[in-house]
């Protein structure tokens, strides 16, 4: 059995250190497809993020997650591993595939009772279970009727939605619609560095709107489930964007950016409309003529959180003549996951990650004042924040990875300082509990607090898995160095 060894955290009376709100929420998060493997057992079909790993040259190395990190099959030792790091939510999505495997029809049961299984493990430790509904890896043969560019994916999603429901909601108390899906639509179906692939500016804009219909509509098939103490939420990467300079020009990149990144979803969701700059700066692609009439009213769902996803801010320009789409920090592609948007991306100066992205936790506390100064009266997760390092396993058998821990502090910090300043956020969830399937990078990005060795799948806890453990234990940033 893999363990966490703690050390000692210094105690209050003799540290500086700060301390977090005693029922803060301490988490760590993973996604379907990037640990679980098992990808043809007990009835799971291909899902698009299978179709796509398996086409050549759209994953680094020809990577797949056929087996992942196996935690089909090891999700024992995991959940003992979450124990050990003392968490007290888990956050972590159903594989639609697994589910419902046509996206559609009757769940399969044997799918159901691993995630059953899963959750009474998690509930036997005291650890929450936190569902996410869709982490980006919608069944094939949905893709193949067209995808989320079509209105009836929405639907489909809502009925999958209640079959997770009803198998589920005797465990769980929290639910996530979709992760990212800014993601899933502009990288999927713009981009195309993101399954299934698409470049198609038009069909990206649809995406959106569906993937938010797909929002609103399964949240109140939650709703009419689900007991009325359940929570709902869905989690976005809202990019914390800035311009390169005080020039018009630039700020006016800057608000197309958030525009299509940001408000294309916050703004149905949280609003009840779609913002009008967007629709202007979009107007050359686009009439939006596929928002139906109802369709605002069915997006526009109370939550009860909101999670946020953030790693590092975006800085932009007017446009300079050349594409540069590819320095927004989302993958190298010759088409932009940005339609009707001309501007220029620059990597901020700095310490980078082994992503290339900033480290930046002042942009995390920017960002939470941002969406308390939006949405006063909306509650605040951080349901990913974390960084991929270069890591390695010394001639000890340790892997020790002090920027990680760095990153991490400075990254709870200005959370710790975004709640001293009045914003009400309940909880931090790490990415990710495992290193693991790193979309289309495969392999060759490590997230994790706890190393894995992907030919024996054996599991070695990072000496930042050692330190987050005692952050969770006693609520308490030890000292070691502020925001950076």
């Amino acid at each position: 059995m893999t363990t966490v060894t703690r050390r000692v955290a210094p105690t209050p009376e003799h540290s500086t250190a700060v301390r977090f709100p005693q029922n803060f929420t301490w988490g760590t998060a993973t996604a379907a497809y990037q640990i679980e493997g098992a990808a043809t057992v007990d009835g799971r079909t291909p899902s698009i993020w299978d179709t796509y790993s398996h086409t050549p040259g759209r994953v680094r190395n020809g990577d797949t997650g056929d087996v992942a990190t196996d935690h089909y099959h090891r999700w024992r030792e995991d959940v003992e591993i979450m124990a050990d790091l003392g968490v007290s939510a888990y956050r972590f999505s159903l594989s639609w595939s697994r589910v419902q495997p046509t996206g559609r029809g009757p769940a399969v049961q044997k799918g159901l009772d691993f995630y059953r299984a899963l959750t009474d493990a998690l509930l036997e430790k005291g650890i929450e279970p936190v569902v996410t509904l869709y982490h980006w890896d919608l069944p094939q043969e949905l893709e193949d009727a067209g995808g989320w560019p079509e209105r009836v994916t929405a639907d489909r999603f809502a009925d999958y939605a209640t079959l997770a429901a009803r198998a589920l909601g005797d465990r769980v108390k929290t639910w996530t619609t979709l992760n990212e899906p800014w993601c899933s639509a502009f990288l999927g179906y713009g981009s195309g560095v993101h399954a299934p692939g698409r470049t198609d500016p038009v069909a990206a804009l649809r995406a959106a709107h569906h993937l938010n219909l797909a929002h609103g509509k399964a949240v109140q098939a939650l709703r009419a489930e689900l007991p009325s103490y359940a929570r709902a939420s869905i989690t976005l990467n809202i990019h914390h964007v800035r311009a390169l300079t005080e020039a018009a020009e630039d700020v006016d990149a800057a608000r197309r950016i958030d525009a299509l990144a940001n408000r294309v979803f916050t703004g149905p969701q949280l609003e009840g409309r779609y913002p009008q700059d967007l629709l202007q700066d979009t107007a050359s692609l686009t009439d939006w003529s596929f928002v139906q009439d109802g369709d605002l009213a069915a997006i526009h769902q109370p939550l009860d959180f909101l999670g946020v996803n953030y790693y590092t801010p975006t800085v932009v320009s007017a446009a300079t003549g050349e594409a540069s789409h590819g320095s927004d920090g989302h993958g190298q592609s010759e088409h932009s996951p940005w339609p009707g948007a001309e501007v220029a991306f620059h990597r901020p100066e700095g310490s980078t990650t082994a992503m290339g992205w900033a480290v930046d936790p002042s942009g995390l506390y920017d960002l939470l004042l941002r969406l308390k100064a939006d949405f006063p009266a909306m509650p605040l997760m951080i349901t990913e924040n974390g960084a991929a390092f270069d890591d390695y396993v010394n001639p000890e058998g340790e892997v020790v990875d002090p920027e990680r821990i760095a990153y991490l502090r400075g990254h709870l910090a200005a959370v710790h300082r975004a709640i001293k300043d009045g914003v009400d956020v309940r909880g931090y969830f790490l990415w990710s509990l495992l290193d693991n399937f790193e979309w289309g990078y495969g392999y060759s990005k490590r997230f994790g607090a706890v190393y894995v060795d992907y030919p024996t799948g054996r599991r070695i806890p990072k000496a930042s898995a050692r330190w987050y453990a005692d952050v969770t234990r006693t609520g308490i940033l030890p000292d070691g160095g502020g925001e950076h």
